[in-house]
């Protein structure tokens, strides 16, 4: 059986039902131990441009190189998140929430490394010099709300950002992401 809660549903090997599912190989199993983390990052490809397909290629190792000279940068790189939420808020998601998606890199939260192992990454379709759309913090909302209830590790101080816990080689989701905003909505 799956869990509902505000409209969305986790089914029981880990899929939101209403999201666009766009199935990753980047990904492995979780080590042993609960989901008690939730990183929230940004990202546009190529840089500062919205819209396409290339995120989705990039996560599901499909993005043609010559697509963007930017591209030949990351090609090779075995990177995804759990889900994305595009510009309208529509969410994709590439890897169950019970596999360990390749979001975070080298990371420490509460002195504890490798994220990765116990944390679920979400994207928000943007960068760090702009604001995120409105539908992106609705669905980011209903989303977070989802998943603190099937996972209750996951808490309000157990909620960052992918530069806090990759200081100094990350700074997503940014100085326009309006975490009092996101944070006080979800206790109502």
């Amino acid at each position: 059986m799956g869990f509902h809660y505000q409209n969305l549903t986790i089914s029981p090997r880990g899929w939101l039902q209403e999201a666009t599912a766009e199935p990753s190989s980047h990904y492995n199993c979780r080590p042993e131990g609960e989901i008690s983390l939730l990183v929230i990052h940004n990202i546009s490809l190529p840089p500062g441009k919205y819209g396409s397909t290339d995120i989705a290629d990039f996560f599901c190792g499909k993005l043609d190189p010559r697509g963007d000279p930017y591209f030949s940068t990351i090609t090779g790189l075995e990177v995804s998140a759990h889900c994305l939420i595009r510009r309208t808020g529509e969410i994709v998601q590439f890897v169950s929430f019970l596999d360990r998606a390749w979001h975070a890199g080298k990371s420490e939260f509460q002195g504890i490394s490798a994220c990765n192992d116990f944390s679920l990454g979400i994207e928000l379709e943007g960068t760090d010099f702009e604001a995120f759309a409105p539908e992106q913090y609705e669905s980011l909302i209903r989303l977070t709300k989802t998943l603190m209830a099937v996972y209750p590790l996951i808490t309000r101080d157990r909620i960052t950002g992918h530069s806090d816990i990759a200081p100094g080689r990350k700074t997503d989701p940014g100085p326009y992401f309006d975490w009092n905003f996101y944070l006080s909505k979800l206790s109502e």
